[in-house]
């Protein structure tokens, strides 16, 4: 989904059968492999690493990371899902594994707009252009309010970023918005379970329907090197004023109404 081709950020997901082997190429970008669900072996560089996860809903992945022209497979032991992200990078960082402990978790937001967020690939851990996040949002509830941008405008950093989506029913679906404030850009997409939406540019926020929870995987990179993704988003003014009270202004019923 969405229709921009981003410059600096690639997104894929694999969906490997038992037995089976994806040979990926390094060249000349950065890689980052995230287990959606299943378990598998992956070799980078002559080095080998199990990749395993229940479901997103349970626990935490480890990540790794991969850095450019090593050689990379990756072999299914079980029906195995696994993110791909890659941005272009120099290879200063070694191939590692970044385990569930090294990863901060913590809540952002209020009322309405609470969710869990897990740094996966965030300063200080290593990288030289990705950043990778989850977060788990309630049914019903709404992630990156305020709606917030990170493409150059406003003294903000230049990060691509996509958004992976996945819900614990069936029937679960949400929404995504981008959007500039003139009203120049504005995109709204209808998202289910395993949709991704690429954000070139611009505000952006989402949320699931009452139905379901949502888990979403971001994968950003840009132009901020090193310590310099660390840099934070811009918020939009109209609606940021939330964040001084998440219960502000919000109807409390029953209302009497004669």
């Amino acid at each position: 989904m969405g229709v921009e081709q981003l410059r600096y950020l690639d997104f894929q997901v694999l969906s490997l059968n038992p037995g089976e082997t994806a040979e990926l190429d390094t060249a000349g970008r950065e890689t980052g492999l995230l287990t959606i669900s299943g378990a598998g072996t992956i070799v980078a560089g002559g080095e080998k690493f199990t990749l395993a996860r229940r479901n997103v809903f349970e626990e935490l992945s480890s990540l790794l990371y991969v850095p450019p022209g090593a050689a990379l497979s990756v072999t299914a032991a079980t029906d195995l899902c696994v993110a791909v992200g890659t941005a272009p990078a120099e290879g200063r960082y070694p191939a590692r594994l970044i385990t569930p402990e090294e990863m901060k978790v913590e809540q952002r937001g209020g009322g309405t707009a609470l969710r869990q967020i897990h740094h996966v690939l965030t300063h200080p851990l290593p990288a030289e252009r990705l950043i990778v996040y989850e977060a788990l949002v309630p049914a019903g509830s709404w992630a990156g309010w305020p709606p917030h941008c990170h493409d150059g405008r406003h003294g903000s950093p230049n990060l691509e970023e996509t958004y992976f989506f996945r819900f614990d029913r069936s029937e679960g679906f949400g929404f995504h918005r981008n959007y500039l404030e003139d009203g120049s850009f504005d995109e709204i997409f209808t998202v289910r379970d395993g949709d991704c939406v690429a954000v070139p540019r611009g505000f952006h926020v989402t949320t699931p329907s009452p139905a379901a929870n949502m888990w979403i995987l971001n994968f950003l990179a840009g132009e901020p090197v090193g310590e310099e993704r660390a840099r934070p988003p811009y918020f939009d003014p109209t609606t940021s004023w939330i964040t001084d009270d998440w219960s502000r202004g919000r109807l409390e019923l029953p209302v009497a109404v004669r």
